[in-house]
């Protein structure tokens, strides 16, 4: 509550007039800061009808920092004369003082100066006026005195142009008595005590009216990172489409699932370690199905299944090397070969969203760590149709309808296609992630039947998170450097499906 002998004191000034009184004009007579005058007149209205508070608006114009200076020193451009002597001053030396650069331009105006570019040793400026009117500094300190009204709008415009003068509203109550205004003050009850019940006393108590808008103490919990709260969003529109989510709880994997398998050679850059991060211990694998490990090694180094394979020695050294996982596709490997030992071929909708581990440059937009969102369709006869099909329903549940395709390569899948879209914001096409038919390389040797085709696509959570949010870094959102506090205001992702 406010000061007790300030509400006193409020009450007793109500009580000497008949119309009432404006807080402001309180504050002023009392001499007292005016927030501590709105205080006493909040506690008073807390109190029920004791006074009648009209809040109301008033403008006033105000002197800024540099116009209090001015309205005590004088204005810039007399400044300048002032300090100028007989002989005149160099054009570099008056440009060093603290009002040279505004006061040369203003008293070149008002023509109280002259610039010589001819003289000896460099520019001169010499005065051309002895004495002269500081109009500026005048009408500030009518301002100041409180006799703004008496200049014109056009006056008063200029110096706020000038930032010498600024035009504030106050906020002020027009206070009046209400229907239970008394001088003396009787402390409300808050709450009603067991002795008060017992006793009886709470008959003759008044008690305080309860604030049913009053806004509750927010309870500490948990809060999910944007991250999280976008891929449930993802996780949801795959699972409405008939979508199984594949186990993606490796992060370590062996180079054989995730480069072999998917008939990317041994010598392709990806596999180097300015690219991939290679484990030391232990750093290999050695459970492998020997059968299909075989027919992979064959289809590199000879070819089959239609195909000549790459022709070169394949290494069963280097499809032992484990790594941190470079993609999800090595999962989808793992479930396309679970998916061809079945006794009978059923078709399947697979999805993962998971962390991925590449050896990148880190900047902006890139880290060594990111999570990838991964789509597999496994059925007869899947056509680039179908493809294209699913990508435009996938996409048009994220709210994104401008789609287009453009040819890509990619060692495992053929065709392959970059999937754009049209960014409103940016006014441009911009790419949203890879797709492409899986290659019979990988598929044949898992087992799986010749007229069965696998069509998937990818893309990045990071990228659409960072859309979403307003985040241009992503190391903001992902990393020691990111703001907890973030977390706990970003609001809950609703993509305009």
């Amino acid at each position: 509550m406010a000061d007790t002998g300030l509400v006193e004191t409020l009450l007793q000034r109500v009580e000497k007039v008949d119309g009432g009184l404006d807080s402001q004009d309180v504050a002023t007579s009392l001499g007292v800061d005016h927030q501590a005058i709105v205080g006493a007149v909040k506690s008073l209205q807390a109190l029920g009808d004791v006074i009648s508070a009209e809040q109301r608006s008033s403008k006033h114009w105000e002197l800024t920092g540099e116009g209090c200076e001015i309205a005590e020193q004088g204005s810039h451009e007399a400044r300048v004369v002032s300090s100028i002597p007989k002989e005149g001053m160099p054009q570099s030396q008056l440009m060093k003082l603290a009002f040279g650069k505004v006061g040369f331009s203003k008293a070149m105006s008002n023509k109280w100066i002259r610039l010589d570019k001819g003289h000896e040793g460099g520019p001169r400026i010499f005065k051309t006026v002895e004495r002269l009117e500081d109009l500026v500094r005048d009408k500030l300190l009518l301002v100041q005195k409180g006799q703004a009204s008496q200049l014109e709008e056009k006056e008063k415009n200029e110096l706020k142009k000038r930032k010498l003068l600024s035009e504030v509203t106050v906020k002020s109550y027009w206070i009046t008595k209400g229907s239970c205004f008394s001088t003396t003050i009787t402390k409300q009850e808050t709450e009603l005590t067991p002795e008060m019940i017992a006793s009886g006393s709470w008959k003759e108590k008044k008690f305080k009216p309860y604030n049913f808008e009053a806004m509750g103490v927010a309870p500490d919990c948990g809060h999910l990172h944007p991250l999280m709260k976008v891929r449930t969003q993802f996780r949801q529109i795959f699972l409405e489409m008939g979508f199984t989510e594949m186990p993606t709880n490796n992060f370590i994997e062996s180079s054989f699932w995730n480069f072999d398998s998917l008939f990317q050679p041994q010598q392709h850059p990806a596999r180097d370690q300015h690219d991939t991060f290679f484990l030391s211990d232990p750093a290999q694998a050695h459970e492998f199905p020997q059968d299909y490990l075989e027919r992979v090694r064959k289809v590199h180094s000879e070819g089959g299944f239609g195909s000549q394979g790459y022709k070169y020695d394949w290494k069963i050294e280097e499809a032992q090397k484990n790594i941190l996982r470079t993609h999800t596709t090595a999962v989808s490997a793992r479930m396309l070969y679970k998916l061809a030992q079945q006794e009978k071929f059923t078709p399947v909708k697979y999805f993962s969203i998971d962390r991925v581990f590449r050896n990148e440059t880190l900047d902006a937009t890139h880290l060594a760590e990111f999570h990838q969102i991964e789509g597999v369709v496994a059925d007869y006869g899947l056509t680039l149709g179908d493809l294209m099909g699913i990508l435009h329903q996938f996409f048009n549940k994220l709210g994104i309808t401008k789609l287009r395709f453009k040819p890509a390569y990619n060692p495992y899948t053929e065709p392959s296609m970059e999937v754009f879209s049209y960014h409103e914001g940016l006014k441009k096409w911009v790419e949203l992630g890879n797709s492409g038919v899986f290659r019979p390389e990988m598929l044949l040797p898992m087992g799986l039947p010749e007229g069965v085709t696998v069509i998937a696509w990818g893309l990045s959570l990071e990228r659409p998170t960072m859309i979403k949010y307003g985040i241009n870094n992503i190391r903001e959102l992902v990393g020691h450097k990111v703001n907890l506090q973030m977390v706990y205001d970003s609001p809950v992702c609703r993509l305009d499906s």
